[in-house]
């Protein structure tokens, strides 16, 4: 059994705010700089400009990319054979999130009673935990804005139901999106489970590589993904909103077995500014 401090993931989770905040992953600048040599309307050209240099700007200078920090969602794998001593799992994440927030100076967005609103704070983070092999702990930092939050759905097909009318589903979500959520898009999909759980998957498929146009994925799930990224790029809605075909960067697919009565499908959009940090303790 392997002993963990709680203090080393506190460390560790605040290092990870910060650097999610900071730096966008490698995969979305390639999918951005790809997109903007694809792109041929001048005035999409030129808005994918200012959003590669606003992330080469928030990266070396330090600043948040977006002002909207996001709410902080973490993902644990935390193996089996590892023992967390000198404090609890969620105490040591969430003091490791407010730490990295006040430190970055980041805003503070979470309001404690989701009704009654108040004054808002930086805590508490939502966690997902995965038992896994092992005796590591892998923390994975997803600050989640709610402009494309906002816009994500889940719906329950009936077992019967065909692909061409999940296709019509997701990119009805996208399209309804529209500007509001700052495209070009990095679309998450879930399928199968229970309906909350499809929502997981959703979110879990935004952590995935982003591949784009060059995605060879095989199987029928790769070929549905890259129709999906086909026909949104089609809508127009372009990066911003105001046109071109750079809609949509990336779609992601996550399945899960289902119940025989059930197909659920869940849709998870993130703006171009998909955030994310990981490390293994």
């Amino acid at each position: 059994m392997r002993q963990i401090e709680a203090g080393k993931i506190k460390k560790a989770v605040a290092e990870l705010v910060l650097k999610a905040n900071y730096a966008l992953p490698v995969f979305i600048r390639r999918a951005l700089k790809s997109a903007y040599i694809r792109e041929t309307n001048k005035r999409a050209k030129k808005i994918l400009k200012a959003i590669i240099d606003n992330a080469a700007i928030a990266r070396n200078e330090k600043l948040a990319i977006c002002q909207d920090t996001g709410l902080p969602v973490v993902f644990v794998e935390i193996g089996q054979e590892a023992h967390i001593t000198g404090g609890s799992l969620t105490n040591a994440i969430n003091q490791g999130i407010g730490q990295g927030y006040r430190q970055g100076h980041l805003r503070n967005s979470i309001v404690r009673d989701p009704l009654l609103r108040g004054k808002p704070g930086f805590v508490p983070a939502v966690i997902h935990t995965e038992i896994t092999a092992g005796d590591k702990i892998k923390l994975t930092v997803l600050p989640k804005g709610f402009g494309c939050e906002n816009k994500s759905q889940v719906k329950m097909f009936k077992p019967t139901a065909s692909i061409s009318e999940i296709k019509k589903f997701i990119i009805e979500v996208v399209k309804n999106a529209g500007s509001d959520a700052c495209p070009p898009f990095i679309v998450g999909v879930g399928i199968g489970g229970t309906q909350d759980y499809a929502c997981l998957l959703a979110k879990k498929a935004l952590l995935k590589i982003v591949r784009g146009h060059r995605s060879r994925v095989t199987g029928h799930m790769g070929k549905l993904a890259r129709e999906l990224l086909r026909e949104i790029s089609r809508l127009n809605i372009g990066p911003m909103g105001l046109g071109g075909k750079t809609t949509c960067l990336g779609v992601n697919i996550e399945t899960y077995p289902t119940h025989i009565a059930g197909l659920p499908v869940a849709v998870n959009i993130s703006c171009h500014a998909l955030r994310s940090a990981a490390k293994i303790i």
